[in-house]
């Protein structure tokens, strides 16, 4: 999957402009093949117009409270399972160093169960998934059902045959505030 991401901004006349026009990089790991993760955007305070378009400071892979995320992620279909030659250390640390902090939102229970102090609101583009809160429950989607995830206990299943495709965006909250 390829991810273009075009960013319009404004010139010092407030005049509108294309200030970027590139390619998004896929964040891969070993301890999730066929697994991708584009952050395509992110910003960790609101943002404020008018502005030149340049990316603003998002240190963490997930947003604090008040910043955002823009990801799109592609989830292969199957169980999650590492590699046995996978060398387990070395790739938690290369996740690490591309998601900063992601795999500290992990929680005990099924692979892929993270909770983040935000809400998402997610969009399935093409085939199908499993959203799999803490307790059990599992909601089947399908290209074109949305959610909005309201900072709970989580993960993703692809029961399908396909690849499937969610678009996502996520705003920081304070936990109970």
């Amino acid at each position: 999957m390829k991810i273009r991401r075009v960013v319009t901004g404004h010139n010092t006349d407030g005049r509108s402009r294309v200030v970027d026009d590139s390619a998004v990089e896929a964040i891969t790991s070993a301890l999730l093949p066929g697994y991708a993760a584009f952050r395509v955007w992110g910003t960790d305070e609101p943002p404020t117009f008018p502005d030149d378009g340049s990316p603003r400071r998002a240190e963490a892979y997930y947003p604090p409270p008040g910043g955002s995320r823009f990801m799109v992620n592609l989830i292969p279909p199957g169980e999650v399972a590492v590699p046995a030659e996978v060398d387990a250390a070395a790739a938690l640390a290369e996740l690490e160093r591309q998601m900063p902090g992601a795999m500290a939102r992990s929680v005990p229970g099924p692979p892929g169960m993270h909770a983040t102090d935000s809400i998402d609101y997610v969009v399935v583009v093409s085939g199908e998934v499993t959203l799999e809160l803490d307790d059990g429950e599992q909601t089947a989607l399908r290209a074109g059902d949305v959610v909005v995830q309201n900072g709970t206990c989580h993960t993703w299943r692809n029961h399908g045959d396909e690849d499937c495709t969610i678009v996502g965006v996520a705003i920081g909250l304070t936990p109970g505030g």
